[in-house]
């Protein structure tokens, strides 16, 4: 069975900092670009940051962040482990949301959006106090 299991989450002051993990298994992990999206209550579900290659199979790759959250958050992939990490530093209220991680058959940009998506993880809350 495909499983992506997100955590990490939790309550923070802002300005501070968290790491998300998502541990994947079930599907060739190398050949699938990973996302992390979030859910703030009202609002859809956006893309944050996400990693992939620019052709299929390709060993190349690339990250790519929604400008909210260029230069704070940080994501990185370690495919020995299936696991893809999202570190997140100076933390605001508004990055306040369900975090998930997803799986696709997406090539460059594309893994930022939805669309492309096929599996995804439980969610995992991030919550940031003032």
């Amino acid at each position: 069975d495909v499983q992506l299991q997100a955590s990490g989450g939790g309550l923070v002051q802002t300005g501070g900092s968290l790491r998300l993990s998502c541990a994947a298994s079930g599907f060739r992990f190398d050949d699938f670009a990973i996302g992390w999206f979030r859910q703030a209550p009202g609002k859809e579900r956006e893309g944050v940051a996400c990693i992939s290659t620019n052709e299929v199979h390709g060993k190349d790759y690339k990250t790519y962040y929604a400008d909210s959250v260029k230069g704070r958050f940080t994501i990185s992939s370690d495919n020995a482990k299936s696991t893809v990490i999202l570190q997140m530093n100076s933390l605001k209220r508004e990055d306040t949301a369900v975090y998930y991680c997803a799986a696709g058959r997406v090539l460059g940009r594309g893994c930022i959006y939805r669309e492309g998506h096929d599996y995804w993880g439980q969610g995992t809350q991030v919550t940031v106090s003032s």
